[in-house]
């Protein structure tokens, strides 16, 4: 089955539960023990076995991943949801197999976080240049001075290059191509949006005598659904996967595989980290559409509601 676990600190409980409910009024919120603790503290060990990541962005942070406004359809206007590809790939995990997908956040102000207007000065040509320190000014003064001497000797006209004047540029609109356009454009939505640390990583761990990554592989494929060659998108880090190459290459791998499920079970953010938007995490986690249908995601029959207010007493 699958499962969605937030964790967060006690008093922000009910500001949780009432987000939810008033996106989902019918959901059920319950407290339930950490569900890392289901399986052995040391893995791998001679019965279990593990294969994690953690995951870095393609591309700088500004450019933005494919959110949901990507997955609509043009004629009918129906969202696609892109969490039904993940949840139907998960439900290809036997008993005692468990595929962990994490995310910690952090919200990060505007101030911390204005690469993208840089970005965007950068793609239209409006990005200022640094002046020049005290001794480049000097330095580009006598180079002045220098070359127009010689040129002056050979009687060429002498223009120093404080008096250039630089050729007015084209409107943006010519400037760019098409795809240049929508980039620029998908930047700029981003920008003004509250941005979020991210850390995020998986695991995919189980029995030995059933273990079989082929799952992690379909993961990760359902992930690229998010990908844009000409925006932004989620890799595999090669620092943190639990592989190693060339010398020692089974105690390596043994190392990697404990240090990553040490890392998920504390929430530790070491390692890989990018700014996600609110629009890209709700992209990203959100509970699936109810349209969504797969043998591992199971919705409760029976429903709690408040009685009726005209219900007798007594």
């Amino acid at each position: 089955q699958v499962h969605f676990y937030i964790r967060v600190a006690k008093n922000f409980r009910n500001l949780i539960e009432s987000n939810i409910h008033a996106q989902y009024p019918t959901a059920e919120v319950r407290e339930v023990p950490d569900y890392v603790n289901e399986v052995p503290q040391v893995v791998p060990n001679k019965n279990w076995n593990l294969w994690g990541t953690d995951f870095k962005l393609t591309k700088p942070d500004p450019y933005p991943i494919k959110t949901y406004r990507w997955f609509e359809e043009e004629i009918t206007g129906k969202v696609l949801d892109p969490s039904a590809n993940i949840i139907e790939s998960l439900s290809k995990i036997g008993p005692k197999q468990y595929f962990w997908f994490q995310l910690i956040i952090a919200p990060f102000g505007g101030e911390e976080y204005n690469t993208g207007r840089d970005l965007v000065a950068k793609l239209t040509g409006t990005a200022k240049e640094p002046p020049p320190g005290i001794f480049m000014g000097l330095l580009n003064d006598l180079k002045d001075v220098f070359f127009g001497v010689f040129k002056g000797i050979a009687g060429a006209t002498v223009e120093f290059e404080a008096k250039k004047e630089k050729a007015p540029d084209q409107p943006l609109e010519f400037r760019l191509t098409p795809g240049e356009k929508d980039v620029l454009k998908a930047i700029e939505e981003g920008v003004g949006k509250s941005a979020f640390k991210t850390k995020m990583r998986m695991i995919y761990l189980g029995r030995r005598e059933a273990f079989n990554k082929v799952v992690v592989g379909s993961f990760i494929g359902g992930l690229n659904q998010f990908t844009d060659v000409n925006l932004n998108g989620f890799a595999p880090d090669n620092d943190s996967k639990t592989f190693a190459l060339h010398l020692f290459t089974e105690a390596r791998t043994r190392f990697r595989q404990r240090k990553i499920l040490r890392r998920y079970r504390k929430r530790n953010r070491d390692g890989k980290t990018f700014f996600l938007n609110s629009s890209e995490l709700a992209t990203v986690y959100h509970f699936p559409n109810m349209a969504v249908v797969s043998p591992s995601f199971h919705k409760i029959d029976n429903k709690t509601a408040a009685p009726p207010v005209n219900l007798p007493i007594g």
